[in-house]
């Protein structure tokens, strides 16, 4: 509270350079686009363009979802950040200064300058998700992380042979209901999975997928690359693979 008060600024983050309060979180990353910031800091200025203007692949299914938003976007443009975290922002918006224009077939995305780094090579597509149609997009630059799959889709990974499930939980509730594909997590299930090529496509799953994600990114952790978290467990599975399979 004394900040705000000192500052005449009521939310943080607040930069000060020398003493001198900049401004927030907004103001900062507007000054670093246009390269106000570095020179504040003592820097050569605005950062310089980049060498390669990023590549983004947009599918047609993609492409008629942006152009039927664009109808409603009253003159913004289409952006995609990209934070350090890999955290992906797509929105219509203003564009900024310092966004790079990046065309995607018919379309244009403009990207900041400290995103364009994360975005080459980026597809984005117009999927039918559990919750609905939503974007998709797929980041090669992105570092390995746990990835969220479906009932359907684990499957279909199942049927073809492309990936081996473990089930987490301990044997009273592996009694209960069980999938029949997935082999108990134990010690020596343990030590043979670590003992797989890192690039192994291996899937975790436990009653609600609370459980599995920890094993997940403990396998994770271990180098593997191709990590599966069944979203909902094996409740999910009940409800939209095998009504067979108890729920409790």
């Amino acid at each position: 509270e004394g900040m705000k008060e000192f500052s005449s600024w009521p939310t943080f983050p607040q930069l000060y350079v020398k003493g001198e309060f900049v401004g927030g979180c907004d103001i900062v990353k507007d000054l670093f686009a246009s390269g106000e910031l570095q020179k504040l800091l003592g820097g050569a200025g605005a950062p310089a363009k980049a060498t390669k203007t990023p590549g983004i692949t947009v599918t047609p299914p993609a492409l008629k979802a942006f152009e039927a938003a664009a109808a409603d976007a009253a003159g913004e443009v289409l952006r995609l950040e990209i934070d350090p975290a890999f955290n992906c922002d797509l929105h219509f918006g203003p564009k900024a200064p310092g966004d790079v224009e990046v065309k995607a077939g018919a379309i244009s995305i403009f990207v900041p300058a400290s995103s364009v780094g994360r975005v080459d090579g980026v597809a984005i597509d117009f999927i039918d998700g559990r919750d609905g149609p939503a974007f998709k997009i797929d980041n090669p630059n992105e570092p390995p992380r746990v990835k969220r799959i479906g009932p359907k889709e684990l499957k279909a990974l199942l049927d073809a042979g492309k990936v081996e499930l473990f089930d987490v939980r301990p044997d009273e509730e592996r009694a209960i209901a069980s999938i029949p594909a997935a082999k108990k997590l134990d010690a020596r299930s343990q030590e043979r999975v670590l003992s797989l090529p890192k690039d192994t496509p291996i899937a975790f799953h436990c009653h609600h997928g609370g459980r599995s994600r920890a094993a997940a990114e403990a396998l994770l952790r271990e180098g593997f690359t191709r990590v599966y978290n069944l979203e909902g467990g094996v409740d999910a599975w009940s409800m939209e693979i095998d009504p067979t399979v108890a729920r409790y």
